[in-house]
């Protein structure tokens, strides 16, 4: 005998178009507990909310309307709280199973030396765990997996393949350009992308660089470059995970970044760290004004803070494999650079790198 589930039909009806009449925060409060059971239930056991016209958000919609910045917050506290030493252990040996971690390579592998989760997190490497490539210009600043590199074309820019963002909406407004030689024509708006391009038969390429949860967590300066410019942009804190970039299309100029800017040997040089969800903490090393997953911010806003002044006219010069600044756990690194046309990358997309590998060759 089959049993069948019966809904109020009727009362149903009245409930949805209650729904409809309510503000948009609200119908997206309101809906999501409906939205999520669309996802985790089987269609067939959800046939009697289709009948009174109910439909799901999608899941973009829905993904967004989840508050990661305040459960980043949350989660950033929680890490500092410091762990009884007997609890140490049986926690962190459950993060290292979970997520493939390879404590041998840490300077201190004594799990109960780590007060909390937020020191785990940033542990440090030991000196010969990581060696830097010397033979070429430039390196993986982080371990991790290659989402996507090549050259950039048409001001666009792929997160994966497949998926695009805008370089300039990426970057923002080339106000900085004034810190960096920069090729800067106001006649013509449009030409972003020949702005970066300071010299004569060079490109503009990219690398972008995804850090899982069990990766080394610290990132380090890819070449021999000056910082002349630190832009902060808020925003959200979505997962960067490689199967949730397939589906939101600019998804790291959504999310809260720190684009640094500057130059090297061969020209424009950039690096930025992508937060993502619990990852709302960007630390860079020098730079101790910056401060990022705040409460309030506004939507599409920027921060710029300029690294040259009357008493520095260089910026912050970098050595190559110098430490840079940390996540406080996984997340992207984009690098943007101008290089001779005949640079290549020697990468396959979905690799695993280490910090200090080459990236390509001129």
């Amino acid at each position: 005998m089959k049993l069948r589930l019966q809904f109020p039909q009727l009362a149903l009806r009245r409930r949805l178009g209650q729904l409809s009449c309510m503000s948009r925060p609200t119908t997206r409060l309101r809906s999501w507990p409906l939205s999520f059971l669309y996802y985790i239930l089987p269609f067939a056991a959800l046939k009697p909310l289709a009948k009174v016209g109910w439909r799901p958000t999608s899941r973009v919609a829905l993904y967004k309307t989840i508050p990661t910045r305040l459960l980043s917050r949350a989660w950033g506290r929680l890490n500092q709280v410091d762990l009884p030493t007997w609890l140490r252990k049986p926690i962190y040996s459950l993060y290292i199973w979970t997520f493939g971690v390879n404590m041998k390579e840490a300077a201190v592998e004594d799990l109960h030396q780590y007060r909390n989760l937020g020191e785990f997190f940033r542990r440090k490497l030991k000196p010969q765990a990581r060696p830097v490539c010397d033979s070429h210009c430039v390196i993986s600043p982080a371990d991790g997996k290659i989402l996507h590199f090549g050259r950039v074309k048409n001001c666009e820019v792929e997160q994966v393949k497949g998926v695009t963002y805008s370089l300039e909406t990426f970057l923002g407004p080339h106000t900085w350009a004034e810190s960096i030689a920069l090729n800067r024509n106001e006649d013509d708006p449009t030409n972003f992308q020949d702005i970066l391009v300071t010299k004569e038969g060079n490109a503009l390429f990219h690398c972008v660089v995804y850090l899982a949860p069990g990766d080394y967590h610290c990132f380090h300066s890819p070449t021999d470059w000056r910082v002349a410019h630190r832009r902060h942009f808020p925003g959200s804190l979505m997962s960067v995970n490689p199967g949730v970039a397939r589906w939101i299309k600019e998804l790291f100029c959504h999310n809260e970044r720190v684009v640094l800017s500057g130059e090297w040997a061969h020209g424009f040089f950039s690096l930025t760290a992508v937060g993502a969800t619990n990852v709302g903490s960007i630390r860079i090393y020098f730079d101790k004004e910056l401060r990022t997953n705040l409460p309030r911010y506004s939507k599409g806003s920027f921060n710029d803070f300029s690294y040259v002044s009357n008493n520095n006219q260089e910026g912050i010069s970098m050595r190559k494999g110098e430490h840079l600044g940390e996540f406080n756990l996984g997340s992207t690194i984009v690098l943007l650079f101008e290089a001779p046309k005949d640079f290549t990358f020697n990468l396959k997309a979905g690799q695993k790198i280490r910090y200090g590998e080459p990236l390509g060759t001129m």
